[in-house]
């Protein structure tokens, strides 16, 4: 059996750990709070954008001719990862599930373009740009470096508009989102999505029809010009509050039962240093009345 200062030193140890992570589960709860609230702003206005541009886009003549966004994919050209995860650990499986999705993707249906040197990542976030790299997923791998740092808007904004650029400049010919989906605190699914080239929604006849009676200025064409650089920009941004929403539910999450689970082991450490104490108060016992009995004798 372990010797006191030992057992002492152990729960010393443990003590100050569930405390760490106590504080890290209330952190995190009070920020999953407000990306919770980011995350149901954000949802409805791009659905609503998506909704005005497949309105417009339906209604304008050679949608992807004239607007580079919508331009189809052509084979053989070079793909996109957008793996957005991370700065911090200690969140679980929130990084890793981001960094398996991209290796699945790399060995599998991309595996051709992945040979030939047609796939490239860009990671946001310093976790996945880490694990990415340890991995040696055998592609191009680029940093959004800072991106956390000090986050705003015009972070999102510049990262989106620079992707559109090379997009529309056919230096990439398709444009993927890895990122997870806030369902939940304890549950967040992680999500493929595409960002370039523009899909049409399916049209919703219902939606669509009660917007025929709107008269569009200047023009269907040029309002369609100025909103689908929005709608790439409330994609990227709508994707990076889910993550954001994510992480701190995985974080929350895991602090959670890593509190519970120091709380167990300070237990059984107590009981353990309680035991000890008792055998070593008992010895003590039996040489005092033994010394005492060699006395008498």
């Amino acid at each position: 059996m372990a010797n006191l200062k030992d057992i002492r030193n152990r729960i010393h140890s443990v003590s100050s750990t569930m405390q760490v992570t106590s504080a890290m589960k209330m952190v995190s709860a009070a920020k999953l709070k407000k990306a919770q609230n980011e995350v149901a702003k954000v949802r409805p206005f791009e659905s609503k954008l998506a909704q005005i541009i497949s309105f417009l886009g339906s209604s304008v003549p050679n949608v992807e001719l004239n607007y580079p966004a919508f331009r189809s994919s052509a084979k053989g050209g070079k793909v996109l990862l957008v793996a957005v995860a991370s700065d911090k650990g200690l969140a679980g499986a929130f990084n890793s599930n981001v960094v398996k999705q991209v290796e699945t993707m790399v060995a599998g249906e991309l595996a051709k373009e992945a040979s030939e040197g047609k796939v490239e990542i860009l990671t946001i976030g310093k976790q996945v740009a880490k694990a990415v790299r340890s991995r040696k997923v055998q592609v191009t791998v680029h940093d959004a470096e800072g991106f956390f740092d000090d986050f705003s808007l015009s972070k999102v904004y510049s990262v989106a508009d620079d992707v559109t650029k090379r997009f529309e400049a056919k230096e990439y010919t398709k444009v993927l989102l890895i990122y997870n989906e806030f369902v939940n605190a304890a549950v967040q699914n992680v999500r493929v999505a595409q960002l370039l080239p523009l899909v049409m929604p399916a049209a919703d006849e219902a939606d669509n029809s009660a917007m025929l009676d709107f008269i569009v200025e200047p023009s269907k064409e040029e309002v369609l010009a100025d909103l689908i650089p929005q709608a790439i920009r409330t994609h990227f941004l709508a994707v990076v509050k889910e993550s954001l929403a994510s992480e701190h539910g995985a974080r929350m999450t895991s602090m959670h039962k890593a509190t519970d689970n120091a709380s167990e082991l300070l237990s059984e450490l107590q009981l353990q240093y309680n035991k000890a104490r008792q055998s070593a108060i008992t010895n003590e016992l039996i040489e005092i009345v033994s010394g005492a009995s060699a006395l008498n004798g």
